[in-house]
């Protein structure tokens, strides 16, 4: 199967990011390499490295992206050691830095990644396929308490704590290997009513362990500030999110690093010395046109927000 990905709010990033021809760039989620080719097109004289902890991702990027020569840096690696990457390159300083948080059409369609509950496959639901943690071990060690908690902070599900008890009474009868036997689970969690309205009933469960096993919340804020101590003076930082939890991550983290003095009101001369890293570019998130949803409804549910390097 191609690696095929739909680029979510291409033209808005593109826009956002106010690209130097000249520029040092990074897409810290190069998947298909969408982003990246926008990137590149407008980088006759700069360089940009793409990182993808998904070894096909990458394979399958570096070859849509052969044209550019050496203008394009592909890079095995999670995004959360950008720092690393940006310093082991050599390069001084970035003028631009893109994340797009979401899943990849590709991966959720692949039924042998495991992150569909519309297609039968193992679970895995590893990103980078090289870490050991994957979707089946969380299912079958977690204690019930743990997996409720999982399900309850990650997926924002309200029925967490009858999925936990269902997976643990379901594991004790045998090991629960694949995608569909966990949905099937699930289903029998919910009761049928509230199975009527809404998304599918695994998709909350299934999001909620997709995170854990990438620590996909735990690296957000880290490789923000990361990200903006590499940006150079008027550096853009552009961060596509598809859940509220992690939008709300990158909301605060680009508004601490806005953040002036935070001295007591009644203190009259500021004596904290704290100043300002970043301004921020969007007050309330960049949302898909209508356009662009008739063209990838899976793009609903995305929010670019954008920080630039005062």
């Amino acid at each position: 199967m191609a690696f095929e990905h739909v680029s979510v709010l291409l033209e808005a990033c593109i826009e956002a990011l106010e690209i130097r021809e000249d520029g040092d760039y990074v897409d810290c989620t190069l998947g298909g390499g969408g982003h990246s080719e926008a990137i590149l097109e407008r980088l006759p004289k700069g360089r940009l490295a793409g990182i993808d902890q998904d070894k096909e991702a990458l394979a399958a990027a570096k070859e849509r992206l052969e044209r550019f020569g050496n203008h394009f840096v592909p890079v095995h690696s999670n995004f959360v050691n950008l720092k690393t990457v940006v310093e082991d390159l050599g390069w001084d300083g970035v003028d631009g830095i893109l994340i797009d948080l979401g899943v990849s059409s590709y991966q959720l369609d692949e039924a042998e990644r495991g992150f569909s509950y519309m297609n039968d496959g193992l679970l895995d639901m590893r990103m980078d396929q090289t870490q050991s943690l994957t979707a089946e071990e969380v299912v079958n060690t977690y204690s019930e308490k743990s997996l409720y908690e999982v399900i309850r902070d990650y997926g924002e599900e309200k029925w967490a704590s009858r999925i936990a008890k269902f997976i643990v009474e379901a594991r004790r009868k045998a090991p629960i290997k694949t995608t569909s036997e966990l949905v099937s689970i699930i289903k029998a969690a919910i009761p049928a009513k509230a199975r009527q309205d809404g998304p599918h009933p695994a998709k909350r469960t299934f999001q909620a362990i997709r995170i854990e096993v990438n620590d996909e919340l735990g690296i957000i804020e880290k490789t923000i500030r990361d990200g903006v101590s590499l940006l150079r003076p008027g550096g853009r930082f552009a961060v596509i999110t598809f859940h509220s939890l992690e939008d709300r991550i990158v909301k605060q983290t680009f508004k601490d690093l806005a953040t002036a003095c935070t001295c007591p009101p009644e203190i009259p001369v500021c004596v904290c010395g704290r100043k300002s890293i970043v301004k921020s570019i969007t007050r309330k998130p960049i949302l898909p046109t209508e356009a662009e949803l008739e063209q990838n409804p899976r793009a609903r549910s995305a929010k670019l927000r954008v920080a630039a390097k005062l």
